[in-house]
């Protein structure tokens, strides 16, 4: 059971700073959306908010990690295509309400630890499209650019669907990157 309450907490947190952002996803909410009691927080996470935040972003980067696992092997543009539903996802779930938890913290934290945290996690996806990139045949150098500019887009393309509360300008910066990958693909053949 404790175990349950711990992942609880770590999973609504991740939520919350996908709504809220770091300073919205306060301990009274944590504790409401996770059904965790009171004193509950600081046995689980003797470091406070911050050690909760560092695992609720772990969670995170677990989830797109995930996704790009099972997309190994596939074609450049599958690869992309499975990342750019990631997050297309997560605004139709929410109803343009969330968006990346990780920028999220990147965006408002003080804490160097949390930074730090938040660039290894988009670090990591960056060498995941990469690897999966590079494996369909697109150079090193050439991959590492569009896998760059693929998790910049998602991320801004996230923030205006949810500004504009449309898909639209998500879907405009897909179809985009989608093109830039298979035109790439197509060079590299």
């Amino acid at each position: 059971m404790a175990g349950n309450i711990k992942q609880m907490m770590i999973e609504r947190t991740a939520v919350l700073l996908a709504e809220k952002g770091l300073q919205g996803a306060s301990f009274s909410e944590i504790l409401e959306a996770s059904g965790a009691p009171r004193g509950s927080l600081y046995h689980h996470f003797p470091g406070g908010k911050d050690e909760l935040v560092l695992a609720a972003l772990e969670h995170a980067a677990n989830q797109a990690l995930g996704v790009l696992d099972r997309l190994s092997g596939k074609p450049a543009r599958e690869v992309a295509e499975g990342f750019l539903s990631l997050w297309r996802s997560v605004l139709a779930r929410s109803d343009f309400s969330a968006g990346c938890a990780v920028v999220a913290v990147t965006v408002a934290a003080e804490s160097g630890d949390l930074r730090a945290q938040a660039a290894e996690i988009l670090r990591s996806w960056r060498e995941k499209l990469v690897a999966l990139f590079v494996a369909d045949g697109i150079p090193k150098k050439k991959a590492r650019s569009l896998a760059a500019s693929l998790v910049a887009a998602c991320e801004g393309a996230v923030i205006l669907a949810r500004a504009e509360r449309s898909f639209e300008p998500f879907d405009l910066v897909a179809a985009e990157q989608l093109a830039i990958i298979e035109a790439t693909t197509k060079s590299a053949s």
